[in-house]
């Protein structure tokens, strides 16, 4: 990863910003902090952000319409800050869009293993993942492109995908006709090991089902096995 990615850190707390300012950038990362929830989108189109780290509760702006929006238009990856880290907060900001959150108040250390983590995945290089996977993958019709993470439909149009529905999706096709368990999922496609009540790897499939919306057998193509965990029921080809 370089060591100069750039992060943007989105929190009304001041000194929140600048504790966590200063802790990036002695880690390495640039850093844009605004308090101003408006700010992300146009810091996002213009800036050259890596990541967002985006509190929910911001004043007068609503947190969750901010991850929306920027998943409307943009891939980057989001890190949300949540008050209570309580199942709802994590479900609903993962339903909007975000790729990971860290409940205040929290370690900076835990931050930033999940920002490394983050940048790692959205940027992974070719080397790094041809030695998982061939270059491309087939699937009920749709293509998958590992160099460049480029997901494409039977019609040929590529799917914007978040770095976590990627690694859900590969996650998948390597284990085709499989069920894999809840837990599996969220310590591979999340990167951590997280208790089994945590209900975010479902609304993780949640997402990466309506991705797959367009294909007319989408409804089977990740099978909910009752009990057991998730299945993709695809023949998969590598080429």
């Amino acid at each position: 990863m370089p060591p100069d990615a750039h992060i943007l850190l989105c929190d009304d707390d001041l000194e929140l910003r600048r504790l966590l300012s200063t802790f990036l950038r002695e880690n390495g990362y640039r850093v844009t902090p605004v308090g101003d929830g408006r700010e992300v989108g146009r810091n996002v189109a213009e800036a050259g952000i890596d990541l967002v780290i985006l509190d929910l509760m911001l004043p007068g702006t609503n947190g969750l319409e901010i991850c929306r929006n920027l998943r409307t238009s943009s891939t980057v990856p989001i890190l949300m800050l949540t008050a209570k880290g309580t199942e709802t907060d994590r479900i609903v900001g993962l339903e909007m869009g975000a790729d990971d959150y860290v409940a205040k108040p929290f370690s900076p250390n835990e931050l930033l293993a999940r920002v490394k983590a983050l940048l790692r995945r959205s940027r992974m290089g070719p080397r790094e993942e041809t030695a998982v996977t061939s270059r491309t993958i087939t699937f009920d019709g749709w293509r998958l492109d590992t160099l460049r993470r480029e997901l494409r439909n039977p019609d040929g149009v590529i799917i914007d995908l978040s770095a976590g529905e990627y690694d859900l999706l590969l996650t998948f096709l390597e284990a085709p006709n499989r069920v894999l368990d809840r837990d599996y999922l969220i310590e591979v496609a999340r990167k951590r090991t997280a208790a089994g009540f945590d209900r975010s790897i479902d609304v993780q499939v949640s997402r990466l089902r309506r991705k797959l919306g367009e294909s007319e057998s989408s409804e089977s193509l990740i099978k909910t096995v009752r009990g057991a965990g998730y299945m993709l029921t695809a023949e998969v080809k590598r080429g």
